[in-house]
């Protein structure tokens, strides 16, 4: 790899770590070609990235940011695996590691939150942005069924009321 292309790497690992909700470290030693790919697309499906770079130049990328603590992770074959919402790219890569025993996650960092293993698979518990989302709709829409239901409910009494009041008024 030519100087060049280097600071290219160097400056578009240092736009995902300024840029991205969320970072996933992980080894990928002994994994196929297919079981990589595969990542890829599950990462790319949900909205996240799966990246492997050389060690070096993603240290170089960390200095100055936010993830800097993370650069510790950086020992033998990693990849990054990163999202804009801070649970998808955790949740993919736990889904996956579940899968294969040969995928490990080290670690991570959510902005300046240096993650452990631990704290990835919590992260990769929670739900979605999308999910969330969906469940505050969902609580919008009930209450807005009742008070339409209550509301109806008298007005058809008041309806009545008024024809009654009407027709004696007209007898």
């Amino acid at each position: 790899m030519e100087r060049a292309e280097k600071r290219e790497v160097v400056s578009a690992l240092s736009d995902v770590f300024a840029n991205t909700g969320v970072v996933v470290v992980a080894h990928y030693a002994g994994l196929s070609v297919s079981d990589m790919t595969k990542l890829r697309s599950d990462m790319r499906e949900a909205g996240g990235s799966v990246k492997v770079a050389k060690n070096r130049l993603v240290k170089l990328a960390l200095d100055g940011t936010d993830a800097q603590g993370i650069s510790d992770l950086m020992t033998g074959p990693t990849c990054l695996a990163y999202s804009d919402d801070p649970v998808t790219a955790p949740k993919v890569a736990v889904k996956f590691a579940k899968g294969n025993d040969k995928f490990v996650i080290l670690g991570g960092a959510m902005g300046a939150t240096v993650l452990d293993a631990k704290g990835v698979g919590s992260l990769a518990e929670l739900p979605s942005l999308d999910e969330l989302r969906g469940k505050l709709v969902g609580l919008l829409q009930a209450p807005a069924g009742k008070i339409a239901r209550t509301v109806s409910a008298p007005a058809s009494q008041l309806a009545r009321v008024f024809s009654a009041y009407g027709s004696k008024d007209a007898a």
